[in-house]
């Protein structure tokens, strides 16, 4: 249920700061391309809290052809819903402040107006935050202006899934440039490296078969992919004025089959075929192998009626990663399917 917004009065010098519960909030603010503070684009500073700085680069694995992001196979991980980045020098937080001023102060805080950005961060006056108890946080002069470092703020991506309002909460503070705030929920590199899970774009898998556009009941087709289809794909995600960074690395490790019906067999009979250092996977059809067992395959034991089966081809990739301390380790295997048509005729010899 959305909570309602109502305005707070001022009490004596003191802010109150508005509790928006479960909105998004860019409500406020520049979510996206609302560019309020600074710009989205170039990894600059934003005033939108549904919106991270984190920045995203592939360094390795295919760049061309269709691609799409890989499933968790553990369906009870998921990455962080929230953490703290920094958002303004105080050089910026004086110009949002003074000729906007309507934005996310917290994660889940909405300021209306320019007066209260200032009163808070220019005249020293004290907030009262409302969000889980009563708090009071010290009002700071001058926007901090002459001083180094930043004015961190809450982030979270997907904020109406934000469940626990009391995570991520604190309002903007202020960090000393080259520090990491010592707080819950502070950015490390594995938050980072499971942020850039999701980022990580794999090719889609659409495997060579012999015969390729129809089979036949009782022999078996063959199912191979060239080498080099499959390579490691390596995502860099990295927090500018933090220091922090992390790599996460995709790699293939197994392509299974599902032939779409229980009338047939696979091989290997588990669906797994292995994928080769080279990135290659079975081996392609040669004349004369029409009887063989394939090391990568399907023998369907009836016909279709009109309506093909729907091969599923998914590649299973393991995902690893290490970050800018030293630290590193596994996230959860991901998978990408692709599913083709299959149709399949009563015939039992062929001349391939």
């Amino acid at each position: 249920m959305r909570a309602t917004y109502r305005a707070i009065p001022l009490v004596a010098t003191s802010l109150v700061v508005a509790l928006l519960s479960s909105s998004p909030a860019g409500a406020f603010g520049g979510m996206g391309s609302g560019v309020r503070g600074g710009s989205d684009e170039n990894g600059e500073l934003s005033a939108s809290a549904s919106h991270s700085r984190i920045k995203v680069t592939r360094t390795s694995g295919p760049t061309g052809g269709k691609q799409g992001t890989v499933a968790s196979t553990d369906v009870n991980w998921k990455p962080p819903p929230c953490w703290y980045e920094p958002v303004f020098t105080p050089e910026q937080l004086k110009n949002f402040s003074e000729n906007d001023g309507s934005g996310d102060a917290g994660l889940r805080d909405g300021w209306y107006g320019s007066e209260l950005w200032t009163d808070h961060f220019r005249d020293e006056k004290d907030a009262t935050t409302i969000f889980t108890k009563p708090a009071t946080v010290k009002g700071y002069k001058n926007y901090n202006l002459g001083k180094k470092g930043y004015f961190w703020r809450g982030v979270a991506p997907n904020v109406t899934e934000l469940d626990d309002t009391s995570l991520c909460s604190r309002l903007m503070f202020w960090q000393d440039a080259g520090e990491i705030p010592d707080v819950p929920n502070a950015p490390t590199p594995e938050v980072l490296a499971d942020y850039a899970y999701d980022k990580v774009k794999v090719p889609e898998t659409e495997v060579e078969l012999k015969p390729a556009a129809r089979s036949t009941v009782n022999l078996p087709t063959w199912v191979w992919l060239d080498k080099g289809t499959f390579k490691d794909v390596k995502v860099r995600a990295e927090l500018p004025g933090t220091g922090l960074w992390a790599e996460t690395t995709a790699k293939p490790v197994a392509l299974h089959l599902d032939p779409g019906t229980e009338d047939a067999e696979v091989f290997p009979a588990s669906g797994d075929c292995e994928i080769d250092d080279d990135g290659s996977i079975g081996t392609p059809y040669t004349k004369g192998a029409a009887d063989k067992t394939p090391p990568c395959g399907i023998r369907y034991l009836r016909a279709t009626d009109g309506t093909p089966y729907r091969l599923s081809a998914s590649v299973t990739w393991k995902i690893t990663w290490e970050g800018s301390d030293g630290t590193g380790g596994d996230l959860p295997d991901g998978t990408f399917e692709t599913t083709q048509d299959m149709n399949v005729q009563e015939i039992q010899s062929i001349n391939r």
